[in-house]
């Protein structure tokens, strides 16, 4: 289609961006460490990692895992929070010529036994305060080779060892395990100090990441993010935000927040790709869901980036002391992971100064398809616009265009875009249009200027009297009432209607009851939309970036019926 939507790309972005511009994301790592060698590229927990000792330590670790003798294009998992560690095992990874299959540290024993197998991962490294449940896992898997890690071990002699003593003896936060064949982190990577890095000649069509889907809709694939696809995307943010930036290109220092997981894509991305393409600094934040801790660790630094999701920044906003904090250098505030509510990005404008501005994308797009320009005035309700070298297309379900203002399924082209689904051919055409789109599976509208509007997923749609409700739509109004912390809106059986709405609802005020929630509803929506049934709940299940999962609330109501 035509890209109508370039007319009202902020000055000095291009239409375009060049992803062969670095072979690989190993040649775009080795830029920026001999460009930035004294520059802070993570801090965690007080400790800082130049870009020099990235270098270093990741050079290191990476001709320990050749050692081992994995073959190119092998696939090793990382399973730990935001640590530096981390950043260190991805580096490595890629430069050893191996694929990072990122593993979220909270799944159980058969959810990780299901992401090894389905991956085929040889090896993995791991916080050892989830060490017992990969040894539950490990015997029906193909991984033989394991690298264990305390959260304490790049924390410095002194620091570490108190850090790990008191995880260890005092919070009783790393249970006991046996893993036979575990090498520990530190002395793998001073093992690879007196061995030679072999160059793989790793190139844009390697495999750089398998990105497993949330599985918030149904089961979880991984997606084959190729090098270029990587690249493109870092490229493509660094285009969209450079105009927001005061100093000429490559010279502004970014802090940028890494609070969401770096297993996670829109961390991945936006703050570990980025802030190596950039030059820029990451705070690891390994556990955001410490609020109190999250925001005493932001008074020691002043952020220029901050990338979150709209529960994350909900919490914060809720957090005594967030609202004290200096915010003179935060310029760029990006939502992203689930839809950004309007009572949130008000409140965080009114408490930062910096307006929320929402974007869009998918583990498959690695993520970013579309973000609104970060010098808007007051929050827009929409998605943005498509970053450069991507198109959108709004289609019907037999993949033909809609016109304008017309809602259909949101497609994606571009640079970004994954090469298929790890194993699964029958997955990847279920989702590629004939002209080389892929589908989202989100239901949107495009207006005149090109910005798009998510309705909702089409799996999350409600069905009522033959009318499309769309829970985006509900739980927006909800979470606007003054007394509600957050929500989640499902639908129902229901004898009348086919579908029903149903809300399940936090408080925030305790004296809030369901009456109160249905008539500020039907105040704000018309009748077929008001929820039925109000349920409070203490708190909602999500996924560990914070999505909220109401896949999970409609199975329990099934699992009840049943």
């Amino acid at each position: 289609m035509d890209r109508i939507w370039l007319r009202h790309y902020p000055p000095g972005v291009p239409a375009d961006i060049d992803p062969s511009r670095y072979p690989s994301l190993v040649a775009m790592f080795a830029e920026s460490f001999k460009q930035h060698g004294p520059r802070e590229a993570c801090v965690c927990m007080g400790k800082t990692l130049t870009y020099a000792a990235l270098d270093e330590a990741s050079r290191a670790f990476a001709a320990f895992l050749q050692s081992r003798g994995l073959q190119r294009g092998a696939r090793v998992a990382i399973m730990m929070p935001n640590v530096l560690q981390y950043p260190v095992a991805i580096a490595a990874i890629l430069r050893a010529g191996f694929t990072v299959v990122n593993v979220n540290p909270l799944y159980t024993p058969r959810e990780l036994e299901l992401q090894l197998c389905d991956s085929g991962a040889e090896a993995i490294v791991v916080l050892e305060n989830f060490a017992g449940v990969l040894a539950e896992a490990l015997p029906r898997t193909a991984v033989r080779h394991v690298i264990v890690t305390a959260i304490g071990d790049m924390l410095g002699p002194l620091k570490g060892t108190i850090v790990n003593f008191v995880l260890r003896h005092v919070k009783k936060m790393v249970p006991a395990y046996r893993i036979a064949q575990a090498v520990r982190f530190n002395a793998a990577v001073a093992a690879g100090r007196a061995m030679t890095l072999r160059d793989p000649g790793a190139t844009g069509e390697d495999v750089a990441f398998l990105q497993y889907t949330g599985g918030t809709t149904g089961v979880s694939k991984g997606a084959m993010l190729l090098h270029r696809n990587l690249i493109a995307n870092a490229l493509q943010i660094e285009a969209w935000q450079q105009p927001m930036i005061d100093e000429p290109p490559r010279t502004e220092r970014m802090t940028i927040v890494a609070a969401l997981p770096l297993y996670h894509i829109f961390a991945l991305t936006a703050c570990y790709l980025l802030g190596v393409r950039s030059g820029g600094t990451n705070l690891l934040i390994p556990n955001p869901r410490d609020m109190a801790g999250f925001v005493k660790e932001l008074t020691k630094h002043q952020v220029s980036f901050f990338p979150a999701v709209n529960t994350l920044y909900n919490g914060l906003l809720n957090t005594p002391g967030f609202d004290k904090l200096d915010f003179s250098k935060l310029k760029i505030s990006n939502g992203g992971g689930m839809a950004t509510q309007k009572a949130v990005a008000e409140k965080w404008l009114k408490t930062t100064g910096c307006i929320l501005s929402e974007g869009y994308g998918l583990s498959e797009t690695s993520p970013t398809l579309t973000c609104n320009r970060a010098d808007i005035e007051q929050f827009s309700g929409t998605i943005g616009l498509p970053v450069p070298s991507t198109y959108l297309s709004i289609r019907d379900d037999d993949g033909n265009e809609l016109p304008i203002g017309d809602a259909g399924e949101i497609c994606a082209k571009g640079p970004q875009v994954m090469s298929g689904y790890w194993n699964r051919p029958d997955e990847t055409a279920k989702v590629m249009t004939a002209d080389g789109y892929f589908r989202t599976g989100d239901v949107g509208v495009m207006d005149a200027n090109g910005y798009t509007k998510i309705v909702d997923r089409k799996k999350d749609m409600i069905l009522v009297s033959g009318f499309n409700v769309y829970p985006n739509e509900i739980e927006e109004v909800i979470a606007s009432h003054p007394g509600v912390l957050e929500c989640a809106v499902i639908g129902i059986v229901d004898d009348k209607s086919g579908e029903a709405v149903k809300a399940f609802v936090v408080k925030k005020d305790p004296n809030v009851t369901a009456e109160d929630v249905i008539k500020f509803c039907r105040e704000n929506l018309t009748g077929y939309k008001v929820p039925k049934l109000i349920e409070f709940r203490t708190d909602l299940p999500k996924t560990n970036v914070g999505k909220i999962l109401r896949r999970e609330l409609r199975d329990e109501k099934k699992a009840a019926a049943a």
